[in-house]
């Protein structure tokens, strides 16, 4: 977890206040551009700033890691179609209102939908397990406009000037909103209680997470959301916004409710199905994510969690 901001040092605070600003202004000029050219110039815009961060290599050393699982992709396909997706979805995320209607036209398909429509005449909660794939913000927006409503659980971005107003822009895709942590899961336990609808996204490095395998390789990954869904009864349902060629629509696909069983089996059924779609999607999975740390033992990972380094 990113450290809380009473804890960052002087200049902590003076480096994130200027990247903010920056950021900022990069995001505003970025408003004055008609939307339909705005989200493209966005994808190219990060995908020429990845470079001289090198996230470049960051998706050839997870590709390589995988191999040869993907042994035919390209590294530079790649990493320049995950960074295009990233700069469309930050334009997107805070577009607002030509966003929205962009979702709301979105199609929906799978079982999911039935599964989730079954859930809510039952009263049961209903957990939507997502990734960082497309652009997960328009899932939410997508089914929000269909009247249901629901809250998201999301990690604090490490920059707090930038995290204040990025929190703020996705909370018009919907309410409530938790930030991870014990607050937050204490909130979303209360959600999920009054039989609410909830969006979490799964395939981040969980520290204290149990091994599960993602391309043929073990990743630490937090069976939380299974926990949830055995614990107060919620339909488990996996959910993706799949953009599309045009680069600025999305297909909403909701996968087959994830049977109860144990924390663990259901945790390898989510990741199994997150990495179906990729295999069918691979520009849309954020590969730049440190997706297959070390495994970190439950006492360690404690104490690391106190760490303002995540």
């Amino acid at each position: 977890m990113p450290a809380d901001p009473s804890e960052l040092s002087t200049w902590s605070h003076v480096k994130y206040f200027g990247s903010n600003l920056f950021l900022r202004g990069l995001l505003l000029g970025a408003g004055l551009i008609p939307y339909r050219l705005r989200v493209p110039m966005m994808g190219r815009l990060v995908t020429a700033m990845g470079r001289l961060a090198r996230f470049d290599k960051r998706v050839r050393d997870n590709l390589n890691l995988v191999s040869p699982e993907l042994s035919d992709l390209d590294p530079a396909d790649l990493y320049r179609d995950v960074s295009d997706n990233a700069g469309r979805m930050i334009a997107e995320i805070y577009a607002g209102k030509p966003f929205h209607e962009r979702a709301k036209s979105a199609p929906i398909t799978g079982p999911g939908l039935i599964a989730l429509e079954t859930a809510r005449a039952d009263g049961r909660p209903v957990l939507l397990a997502t990734a960082h794939f497309g652009n997960y913000d328009a899932a939410r927006a997508a089914l929000v406009a269909r009247g249901h409503e629901m809250g998201a659980l999301y990690r604090r971005m490490a920059n707090p000037y930038f995290n204040e107003h990025y929190v703020d822009a996705i909370k018009k895709n919907g309410e409530p909103m938790f930030e991870q942590g014990k607050r937050g899961m204490v909130e979303l336990v209360r959600h999920l209680k009054k039989g609410g609808i909830a969006a979490i996204v799964t395939d981040l490095h969980a520290q204290g997470g149990q091994l599960v395998d993602f391309f043929g390789k073990p990743a630490v990954t937090s069976t939380v959301p299974a926990e949830l869904a055995l614990k107060f009864g919620a339909a488990l349902i996996p959910v993706y916004a799949v953009r599309q060629e045009n680069g600025l629509d999305f297909e909403i696909v909701m996968n087959a409710e994830v049977p109860p069983s144990d924390p663990l089996t259901m945790t390898k059924a989510l990741s199994a199905d997150l990495e179906a779609i990729v295999r069918e999607h691979t520009g849309q999975w954020f590969w730049i994510h440190r997706r297959w740390k070390p495994y970190v033992p439950v006492g360690k990972a404690a104490r690391q969690s106190d760490s303002p380094v995540d």
